[in-house]
């Protein structure tokens, strides 16, 4: 009993000691008190120039939740939004950007907004459908290049004068071109699996959704392909028709062969 009690009262003595030096610890103290907004802002500002992103993003929500009605904290809103980009985090960078644009819907840099949200989504895009490698283009989600495809059209629609929409634009036609080509992916991988149905759709789509893009002629070829499986001909000569008339130099334009190599590669 005695050597029970010699126990809890060394485990009492530790636990007392230990509490007791808990008061011993220095206080951590915030280097940033005391500064004015414009210091903060100045000191965010060049972690973020010298690629110290995640401190420039804690000294822009400091200045913001210090000053929140000061003019600097309208721009620190924007910066966090553009050091998330910059430090390859996309969703953060997108969810700051749709902050500003609910809080300052008349803001004059709000273009600046909504051209950011669409380079996060964008690069984002880059990506899911930049690697092409062990990777089945059919499991791909273009979702990251149709939000970054709406976000710029809302720029360039809200905003034509921004001087932003030139690249918006631009940005807009390439994505066009992969959203179209990733249907085209789709398609060809359902006529591999010999889903004729399937394939016939959403190739038809690419022709409904994305008329202007490359990958059209594909698609139509994707479609003589699958109504043929299907003995649906009088649509498959129209698909071999409206394919021979915006394509005439089209590999796919001499008529379904599945014997032949143009014809082959989509198996």
């Amino acid at each position: 009993m005695s050597a029970l009690r010699r126990v809890l009262g060394s485990t009492s003595l530790v636990a007392v000691l230990v509490l007791g030096g808990c008061g011993l610890l220095p206080e951590v103290k915030d280097e940033t008190a005391g500064w004015s907004a414009q210091k903060l802002y100045a000191e965010a500002k060049d972690n973020l120039n010298s690629g110290n992103y995640e401190r420039a993003v804690k000294l822009f929500e400091t200045l913001e939740s210090r000053y929140p009605f000061g003019r600097y904290a309208q721009q620190a809103q924007l910066e966090v939004a553009y050091a998330y980009y910059k430090d390859s985090e996309p969703i953060s960078a997108i969810a700051a950007c749709d902050r500003f644009i609910k809080l300052h819907p008349n803001h004059p840099n709000v273009d600046y907004a909504y051209y950011l949200k669409g380079l996060a989504n964008f690069n984002d895009d880059l990506g899911l459908l930049g690697n092409l490698v062990d990777q089945d283009l059919s499991e791909r989600d273009p979702k990251a290049a149709r939000e970054a495809f709406l976000t710029f059209k809302e720029l360039v629609t809200r905003f034509p004068d921004s001087k932003y929409a030139t690249d918006a634009t631009a940005r807009m036609k390439y994505l066009v071109n992969a959203l179209a080509s990733n249907e085209v992916h789709v398609a060809k991988y359902y006529l591999k699996r010999q889903a004729w149905i399937a394939a016939a759709n959403r190739a038809k789509e690419v022709l409904k959704t994305y008329p202007e893009a490359p990958a059209v002629e594909e698609a139509l070829a994707v479609m003589v392909i699958a109504y043929d499986k299907l003995q649906l001909k009088e649509l498959r000569d129209d698909a071999q028709r409206v394919l021979a008339l915006n394509f005439p130099e089209s590999q796919y334009a001499r008529g379904v062969n599945t014997e032949d190599k143009a014809w082959y590669r989509f198996w």
